[in-house]
């Protein structure tokens, strides 16, 4: 075997370093490409972290005004608390004191004994059942006797 010619040997060298420029320059172009995409990738993330870090901005604020908007309601429910027991204990005593009312309405327009009633029943003593005694005025002895009425 003889040794190629120079001149194939020369033009074999021309085409190799040609075929390694444009590769080396698809690798150049390549690598510029993956560069920008990664800088536009990572501008796209910077965004998105300032987007959230916004957000988590104004999700902290909205957390603190909600605190204090429960803190003010705690505190009104404090101060409503005991009305609203004064209430429910009003509800709870309602049918008694209407059952009451009814009660003294009847006796009222029952009326008042007539006088000469009342003298009769003065003289039968303290064993009365409509007389009461009270001994704590100094009225020892003394009968008085019962009037019902109401100012509702």
């Amino acid at each position: 075997m003889s040794a190629p010619p120079a001149l194939h040997i020369r033009e074999a060298n021309a085409h190799l370093a040609a075929v390694h420029r444009r590769a080396a320059a698809r690798l150049a172009q390549h690598d510029q490409q993956l560069r920008a995409a990664l800088e536009d990738l990572g501008r796209a993330k910077d965004r998105e972290i300032s987007a959230l870090r916004e957000q988590l901005l104004t999700s902290e604020a909205t957390v603190r005004s909600l605190q204090v908007a429960v803190h003010q309601r705690d505190k009104l429910v404090g101060q409503l608390r005991p009305r609203a027991d004064l209430l429910q204990d009003i509800c709870h005593r309602r049918p008694p004191l209407a059952a009451l009312l009814v009660t003294l309405e009847e006796a009222e327009r029952l009326g008042p004994l007539p006088a000469s009633d009342l003298s009769h029943l003065l003289s039968e003593g303290p064993e009365s059942s409509l007389a009461n005694c009270t001994q704590e005025e100094g009225d020892e002895g003394r009968l008085q006797p019962t009037v019902f009425g109401t100012t509702v």
